[in-house]
C-alpha cells in the first residue's frame, strides 16, 4: 500500500511550484527533455537527432525528430507531435529522414521529407520493424523482423508467422510448452520467434516493393541481439553488395553463453550467411566496414563467458582474411565504431576516470586520443567537415554539441531543457580518490547538497552503483540520479569500486570471484576517505543504497557491515545465491563470477558471498524495492529479502511494481520510487531534536 505521505507528494505538485526556483528533484528528472541519436545529413550541413518528451499527466513518453543547422540555430521539428517517430536515418541524397514510428499498433518504417510535413508509412508489416538499415545508394533497407525460426524456409516467413500467431491467439488454452532456455529473458516471455534479417527495395516513390527477402537464413539467433541491440549491430557495405552482422547462435546454451560471430551475406540472398569469425568463441560484434570496402572493422572479447572482458578494436582484411588488434596496448574497452572522412581514424566511446568519453584510434599506429575534455557522451556521428556529439553531465542533461575532428572547438547548437534549468539549483560534484582493495587507487565522487553552507554538517546518501561493470560517471543519469538527493539536503558519496569499468580491465576483472570481498573493502576505504577530506559529511546520520549489484551489496553489508547505517535501501538486489543461480535469466555473469562453475557442481562456492546466510546478523531497517517484470533478478529474492525483515522484527517496508522491470522507466512509477527513498532517507536520518 502506498503511504499516506508518498500520495500527499504526487497529489500535491503543482505546475506553478516547478515554474520557482527550487532544487532539483524527481518530478524535474522524469520531465526533462532526452536529446539522442544524432546523425549528420550527407552534406554536413543539417543533424537530425530524436528527443523524448514525457506527458507526465498521462504517464506516457513521445519520441519526435528534430533537425538543427550544424552551424547553429532553431532546432525544427519534422515529424508531428503525436507520432511517437524515433531512429531517425538520412535518405542517400539527404532529402528526406527515413524513421521508426507506430501504425495501427506496431512499430513501422516511415519517411518524411527533411523540411518537415506529413510523414509516410512505407512498410506494412503484421509486426513490429524493430531496427533498420538503408543500402548506401538509398534503394534497399535492411529490416529486423521477429518471425519463427520454423517460417524461415517458406516463401514468406512473415506470412507463415501471422498464421502461426492467429492460431494461437484464437486457440481458447492460455499454456506455453517451452523445450530450452531463454523461457523469458529481462521483462519478456519467450514465444518462440527470433528477430531475422530481411532487405526490402525501396521504389521510386520512397515506398517498398515487392517482397521483403529473409537474409539470415540458418541464423538460430536474434539480429540484433535482445534485449537492447540496435542497428550498429548490422551494416551494408559501402557498394551496397554484401551485408555483415553479428549474431549468437542460440542453441540449448543461450542463457550461458557470450559467443557472438559476425557473419556475411550477399544483400541479393543468393547464399546463405558465412561466418568470419569462427576461430574466436567470445563476442565479436558491431561490423564497420571501411569506406574503401577493403576493411571490416569490429569488436571483439577475448574470454567466452565474460560479459565485461575488454572489446578489442578488429581489423579483418576482406581480400586475405588477416586480421589484427589495432589498440592491444589500450586499457579501455571501444564500443560502437564510426570510421573518420580521411578513412585514417576511427571515432568511439567508453567509460575512462569517470567520463564516457569520447575517443579516437590512428588505424595505423593504434595511438588514442581523448577528444571531449569531461562529461559523457551518450550519442555521435562524424561528418567531412567535424563532429557531432550528444553529450550530458551532473548538471546538464543532453543535448547536442559540436566539434572539429580532432574535438575542439566543442559547441553546443541546441538547448532543450534551458527554460527548465533556469529555475533549478543542483549540488556542486568533486571527484576525489584514494588508495583502496590492493593499494589500487579508486575513484569515488562527492556531491554537495543544494543550500550548502560551509561549517554544516548534512546527511548522506552513499550510493551503490549496479552492473557491477560499470561506474557512477560525470552524466545525467536519468534513474540514479545523485542530484535528485542533494535537492533533498543530502550529501552523496558515490566510489567506483573494483569491478568499475573506465579503470583498466584487470580494475574490472577483480570483482570476479569477490563480489563480496574487494568491492566490499574499497567501499569501507572510501567512505572513511569521504569523511575525512569532507567535513560536511555527518557520518552518524547516513544511508546506504543501491540497485542490481548494488542491491546485493545492500543486502550483504546489512550482514557484514551494518555499523555506519542508518537505514539500507535495496532496489533489485540478490538476496539468496543459490536460488539466483536458477532463476536468473542471463547466466553467464552469474556462473562467471563462480569460476565458470554451476552451483550444483560447487555449492560451497556460491555460500561464500551470499547474504541469506547473514540474515541472522541484520539490525539496520531496510527499505526493499522489487518488481514483478525482473526477470535479470527475479521477485522472489526482493520477496525473500523482506519476508527475512519482518520475521526479525526489524523495521522494513517493501515497494512493489507490477508493470516494471530491473529498471524504473514510467515517469508516475519513478516519481513515486523517489518520493518513497526519500521519505524512508529522511526517517531514519532527521537530527535528534
Amino acid at each position: 500500500m502506498k503511504s499516506v505521505f508518498v500520495m500527499a507528494l504526487a497529489v500535491a505538485w503543482p505546475v506553478a511550484a516547478i515554474e520557482t526556483p527550487h532544487p532539483f528533484d524527481a518530478r524535474d528528472l522524469v520531465t526533462m527533455d532526452r536529446v539522442g541519436d544524432p546523425a549528420l545529413s550527407p552534406d554536413g550541413k543539417t543533424v537530425v537527432f530524436s528527443v523524448r518528451e514525457t506527458d507526465y499527466v498521462a504517464d506516457k513518453v513521445l519520441n519526435g525528430i528534430w533537425v538543427v543547422p550544424m552551424a547553429g540555430g532553431a532546432s525544427r521539428r519534422i515529424t508531428d507531435k503525436t507520432l511517437n517517430a524515433s531512429s531517425p536515418r538520412w535518405s542517400a541524397d539527404g532529402g528526406s529522414v527515413y524513421f521508426l514510428a507506430p501504425k495501427e499498433g506496431t512499430s513501422q518504417f516511415w519517411q518524411v521529407d527533411a523540411k518537415g510535413g506529413a510523414a509516410h508509412a512505407l512498410s506494412s508489416v503484421a509486426f513490429d520493424v524493430n531496427s533498420f538499415k538503408l543500402s548506401p545508394d538509398g534503394k534497399r533497407a535492411l529490416l529486423s523482423i521477429d518471425v519463427f525460426p520454423e517460417c524461415a524456409s517458406s516463401a514468406d516467413a512473415i506470412a507463415c508467422t501471422k498464421r502461426k500467431l492467429d492460431a494461437r491467439d484464437a486457440d481458447k488454452a492460455s499454456g506455453t510448452v517451452h523445450d530450452k532456455i531463454f523461457v523469458r529473458h529481462w521483462d519478456a516471455w519467450a514465444d518462440g520467434r527470433r528477430s531475422q534479417l530481411f532487405i526490402a527495395d525501396i521504389g521510386g516513390d520512397g515506398k517498398i516493393g515487392g517482397e521483403l527477402r529473409l537474409l539470415s537464413k540458418g541464423i538460430d539467433g536474434d539480429l540484433p541481439s535482445k534485449p537492447f541491440g540496435d542497428d550498429s549491430e548490422y551494416a551494408f557495405s559501402p557498394d551496397g553488395a554484401m551485408v555483415y552482422f553479428n549474431a549468437r547462435i542460440a542453441g540449448t546454451n543461450e542463457p550461458s553463453s557470450t559467443n557472438f560471430d559476425i557473419y556475411s551475406v550477399p544483400a541479393d540472398g543468393s547464399s546463405t550467411p558465412k561466418n568470419l569469425t569462427a576461430d574466436n568463441p567470445a563476442c565479436d560484434g558491431w561490423p564497420l566496414p571501411s569506406a574503401d570496402g577493403k576493411t571490416l572493422y569490429y569488436l571483439a572479447m577475448k574470454r567466452a563467458g565474460f560479459e565485461a572482458d575488454r572489446f578489442g578494436i578488429m581489423a579483418l582484411d576482406l581480400a586475405t582474411g588477416t586480421k589484427r588488434e589495432l589498440d592491444p596496448q589500450w586499457d579501455r574497452s571501444a564500443s560502437a565504431l564510426k570510421e573518420s572522412a580521411d578513412g585514417k581514424s576511427l571515432y568511439t566511446t567508453t567509460d575512462d576516470w569517470g567520463d564516457h568519453a569520447l575517443l579516437a584510434v590512428d588505424i595505423a599506429s593504434g595511438k588514442v586520443t581523448r577528444l571531449v575534455a569531461s562529461g559523457s557522451v551518450v550519442g555521435f556521428d562524424v561528418g567531412r567537415k567535424g563532429l557531432v556529439v550528444v553529450r550530458q553531465d551532473f548538471q546538464h542533461p543532453a543535448d547536442v554539441y559540436t566539434a572539429a575532428a580532432d574535438g575542439k572547438g566543442l559547441r553546443q547548437i541546441t538547448h532543450f531543457n534551458t527554460d527548465r534549468l533556469k529555475d533549478i539549483r543542483f549540488g556542486d560534484a568533486e571527484f576525489f580518490t584514494f588508495k583502496g582493495h590492493g593499494g589500487d587507487t579508486v575513484q569515488g565522487y562527492v556531491v554537495k547538497p543544494v543550500g550548502y553552507r560551509k561549517g554544516e554538517k548534512y546527511p548522506v546518501a552513499f550510493i551503490i552503483h549496479g552492473g557491477p561493470h560499470g561506474a557512477m560517471n560525470n552524466d545525467f543519469h536519468y534513474r540514479w540520479n545523485p542530484q535528485t538527493y542533494a535537492g533533498q539536503g543530502f550529501a552523496v558519496v558515490a566510489i567506483n569500486f573494483h569491478g568499475s569499468t573506465g579503470y583498466g580491465q584487470a580494475f574490472t576483472d577483480a570483482i570476479s570471484g569477490e563480489s563480496g570481498g574487494a568491492p566490499l573493502e574499497d567501499l569501507k576505504l572510501g567512505w572513511t576517505a569521504a569523511q575525512q577530506k569532507y567535513a560536511f559529511l555527518d557520518g552518524n546520520r547516513a544511508c546506504a543504497l543501491g540497485a542490481s549489484y548494488g542491491g546485493f551489496m545492500a543486502y550483504w553489508i546489512a550482514g557484514v557491515w551494518k555499523e555506519p547505517w542508518k537505514c539500507i535501501v535495496a532496489h533489485d538486489g540478490v538476496f539468496d545465491s543459490r536460488l539466483m543461480s536458477y532463476a536468473t535469466d542471463e547466466l553467464w555473469f552469474d556462473e562467471w563470477d563462480h569460476n565458470g562453475r554451476t552451483q550444483y557442481e560447487d555449492p560451497a562456492l556460491y555460500e561464500t558471498f551470499n547474504p541469506v546466510n547473514h540474515v541472522k546478523d541484520w539490525r539496520v531497517p531496510m527499505l526493499v524495492v522489487h518488481s514483478d517484470q525482473d526477470f535479470n533478478v527475479p521477485l522472489d529474492q526482493g520477496l525473500g529479502a523482506f519476508t527475512a525483515l519482518q520475521r526479525r522484527g526489524i523495521p522494513s517496508e517493501f515497494l512493489h511494481f507490477p508493470d516494471e522491470n530491473h529498471w524504473i522507466v514510467k515517469p508516475h512509477n519513478s516519481v513515486l520510487w523517489h518520493d518513497t527513498v526519500n521519505a524512508w532517507l529522511k526517517r531514519w536520518t532527521a537530527a535528534e531534536k
